[in-house]
């Protein structure tokens, strides 16, 4: 562990944080409005082909290949090795297919690979998601994650304060905001291991924003003479090797991922890199600023004592 000789005065930078927060909130916003998201086919609908290759195939020639036969909002990436490789179409042609039909559109994408190559290519797999599963898949996504923040809402004022709650969530909020953020404005397909992805940064940065209330509220009912502002300062420092540690090794775990984990969990890699490192920040600046929002203090921290309370101690 790194020990830090001097308290850190974090709380000082907190205005500083407050306007770096805001403008990527806002620039986060402002991408929904004018981009919105790239939905990935988990939630549009389309076609996923799986096709094998006797030898590492032309990813470029298969993508001409498709646009030429009329596809478009096409996908083809390795999958596992450079001899399987994955198609996913978004064609609104596809989407409308009846279900019966639904399995000859593999069937005319695998025909138009067979045309393009010279190699005996096998079809491993072939499914279609309907427009209607795909929507049905977004709303239950959007529902689950609003559901687990009213739950960590309700865990932690239970487990803590009511001030810390709402701490603690607008942390998460901030936290998925950015990250759904970045998905916009760099337009990168968002899918369902895009979704896992942020649902996982919740765990995360909520475990860290758990471990630096705790000592916050340890430190309010043992230091004297100190205000809110010092204690914090106390708190955050002497969490923040801990902290940094742990951020530091996880993101050597996702770097790797990200760079050579392959282009299918390339999604699921990057929005975990970004919401660790912005998980890690909003324990500290966001959770702790919305305490000093709410001019939280040693009394907040105190069980109420129940009346008679002497007398009832009288055997």
């Amino acid at each position: 562990m790194i020990d830090f000789q001097h308290t850190i005065d974090f709380m000082g930078k907190r205005m500083i944080a407050v306007i770096f927060s805001a403008i990527l909130i806002v620039i986060s916003l402002g991408s929904f409005i004018v981009n919105g998201m790239q939905l990935g086919l988990d939630f549009t609908g389309g076609t996923q082909v799986e096709v094998l290759y006797e030898e590492s195939p032309d990813l470029e020639g298969i993508r001409t290949a498709l646009g030429q036969a009329g596809y478009s909002n096409y996908e083809v990436v390795f999958f596992g090795s450079d001899l399987d490789v994955v198609i996913r179409i978004q064609d609104a042609q596809e989407q409308e297919l009846l279900l019966e039909e639904s399995s000859e559109a593999g069937n005319r994408v695998f025909q138009v690979l067979q045309e393009n190559t010279d190699q005996n290519i096998q079809l491993l797999r072939s499914e279609f998601i309907g427009s209607q599963v795909g929507s049905e898949l977004r709303d239950q996504g959007g529902l689950g994650m609003i559901v687990a923040l009213i739950m960590i809402m309700i865990y932690i004022s239970m487990r803590f304060q009511f001030k810390f709650a709402v701490g603690a969530v607008a942390a998460l909020a901030h936290d998925v905001i950015i990250v759904l953020g970045f998905f916009s404005l760099m337009q990168f397909d968002f899918d369902l291991t895009v979704l896992a992805a942020v649902l996982a940064v919740i765990g995360y940065s909520l475990n860290d924003t758990i471990v630096v209330s705790d000592r916050i509220r340890e430190n309010f009912r043992i230091l004297r003479g100190v205000d809110a502002t010092e204690t914090i300062n106390t708190s955050i420092t002497q969490t923040f090797s801990r902290t940094l540690i742990t951020s530091l090794t996880t993101l050597l775990v996702l770097l790797a991922l990200l760079f050579v984990g392959g282009e299918m969990i390339q999604g699921f890699a990057m929005a975990l890199t970004v919401g660790v490192v912005i998980g890690t920040y909003s324990s500290i600046y966001v959770a702790a600023n919305v305490l000093l929002y709410m001019h939280i203090s040693k009394e907040d921290l105190i069980p109420a004592q129940k009346e008679d309370a002497e007398l009832d101690a009288i055997p």
